[in-house]
């Protein structure tokens, strides 16, 4: 990828005058790396153009692309941030900044026994200080990606080392993020560096079964696709195979390779929701469903996100074929997440987007605004206790559903009041009993994902220092905290940060026992 390319490229998403500023931002970079090599021999400048196409293929808006070419300047010449912000304005001299400020602390991690911890911890603080503006995240995501794509350069611990940081902190933001083909692609990568061995076993076991399947598949692939033409339903079709990380993960539960029916998937799109119910219908009628297997991640979709029907069907053959069946707006939104979801140049024109917030984030990003307000706090210089944020963050996800079929997005492990405090803080405060699946629970329920849940209020309830024990989000505990000290509880808090700070570590325990 060179500037000629990279502009090529880009004129099939911007304007003329963004495209003037893109060239405006590969002069002024290609002048400031001028002399510098990268490992592999190449000019330097190579990277950040590379970053930038990456942020162009997935959607992103001008500011993000021209400090993607940037994002090096302030690291690696002696280009300051008024300097860049004199060029090219405010938001690209504030992305730019706080992507810096991300790669510096990687910089300063030096212990391999405790470095996965140490970035967890040091990487939390950071999002936390740049939360208003989540584009910083995915720049970052792009430079990883590149890096990681050209990591055979580095020395074999440092290989070891950026893996590791990659399959425990960016592959698992990426899923956060729910950018689907980032995140295997950086878990693919991570694992090929990490366990080289059971890297190629995998893929020679998973290449070895694709031979005998892809015939057969092009067989199915071609009935159905004339099948939905003669019925004059509108459609695309094509194929996907699992990653190679996903197989050998998958295979730690089910060691038999032959049991694994996702190998290889059919993906069908189509216009909309109700075409995707029509198409099941259709496969059902052409082929035996494995019923147990039919799963509607439309209706409920994934912690993540991630919206499709899957169906796995038997042919007359015997034959067992994954379907993936979905509208193009969940395809992209699988493929690329919250770059394909975001169109920050609309943003702009709001009033949210200049308060520094982003406005109507989809259910499953809620967490970004709990960074958001994290962000604040901290620059009103309030305490802030990152533990819980680095819950919300890296945790995994359920969703749980309102009496009127709301959608929200909380940590796994999360308690009603939790929820509660999602969907108003007023609301959480008068909380006197809830109700999940129609049952009356304890507010010591731990929520699963699925779960509807009903608020039970009455106008005596208030907050007690107690619930501290029952909440697990720093939404949730910011709020309680500001309504205990205004109804005079300062003093006991303590007591029940101490009990909660107790549950929190018999989790992480148990998690531990779990895994070994």
């Amino acid at each position: 990828m060179n500037r000629r390319e990279l502009l090529a490229l880009a004129k099939n998403h911007y304007d003329e005058k963004q495209l003037v500023e893109l060239e405006h931002a590969i002069d002024y970079a290609t002048k400031q790396h001028e002399g510098q090599l990268r490992k592999s021999g190449e000019p330097y400048i190579t990277h950040p153009i590379y970053v930038a196409a990456l942020l162009i293929d997935w959607g992103m808006d001008i500011d993000s692309v021209v400090a993607g070419v940037l994002h090096d300047v302030i690291e690696d010449t002696g280009a300051e941030p008024a300097d860049i912000e004199q060029h090219f304005g405010h938001d690209v001299a504030f992305l730019v900044d706080s992507v810096t400020k991300v790669g510096r602390a990687r910089a300063g991690m030096r212990n391999l026994d405790s470095y996965q911890q140490q970035t967890k911890d040091n990487l939390t603080k950071l999002l936390i200080a740049v939360g208003q503006d989540v584009r910083v995240l995915i720049i970052k995501l792009a430079d990883r990606l590149h890096n990681m794509q050209t990591l055979q350069f580095k020395s074999e611990p440092k290989q070891k080392k950026i893996a590791r940081e990659t399959i425990e902190v960016f592959a698992p933001l990426a899923d956060r993020l729910n950018m689907g083909r980032v995140r295997v692609q950086l878990e693919e990568l991570s694992f090929r560096y990490l366990t080289p061995k059971e890297f190629e076993k995998t893929k020679s076991l998973m290449d070895s079964r694709l031979k005998k399947s892809e015939r057969k598949l092009r067989s199915v692939k071609k009935e159905v696709d004339g099948h939905l033409t003669k019925e004059k339903i509108p459609h695309q079709i094509d194929g996907r195979v699992k990653s190679v990380y996903s197989l050998y993960k998958k295979m730690q539960r089910v060691p038999n390779i032959d049991d694994i029916y996702d190998l290889m998937a059919l993906r069908i799109i189509v216009e909309d929701v109700a075409t995707c119910y029509l198409v099941l219908s259709e496969l059902h009628s052409l082929y035996e469903p494995m019923v147990d297997r039919i799963k509607d991640y439309i209706t409920k979709p994934k912690p993540n996100g991630y919206q499709s029907l899957h169906t796995t069907i038997v042919t007359k053959a015997g034959q067992a074929v994954e379907f993936q069946v979905r509208t193009r707006e969940m395809h992209e939104y699988a493929e690329r997440g919250l770059a394909a979801s975001f169109h920050y140049n609309e943003q702009k024109l709001t009033e949210a987007y200049k308060n520094g917030s982003i406005a109507e984030l989809p259910t499953d990003l809620h967490w970004i605004s709990d960074l958001q307000n994290a962000a604040a706090q901290i620059n009103e210089g309030k305490d802030f206790d990152e533990t819980n944020l680095r819950v919300d963050l890296f945790g995994d996800r359920i969703f749980v559903y309102s009496p009127k079929g709301d959608i929200y997005d909380l940590p796994s492990g999360a308690y009603p009041l939790d929820y509660a405090y999602r969907v108003h803080s007023d609301v959480a405060s008068h909380a006197s009993g809830f109700k999940v699946n129609g049952k009356m629970v304890p507010f010591s329920q731990q929520l699963r994902h699925g779960d509807t849940v009903e608020i039970l209020t009455s106008k005596g309830a208030k907050p007690r220092p107690d619930w501290q024990q029952y909440i697990i989000t720093s939404h949730a505990r910011m709020k309680l905290r500001a309504q205990l000290r205004r109804n005079g509880f300062l003093g006991q808090l303590s007591n029940a940060a101490a009990i909660f700070q107790r549950k929190v570590n018999q989790r992480k325990a148990k998690k531990l026992n779990d895994q070994r």
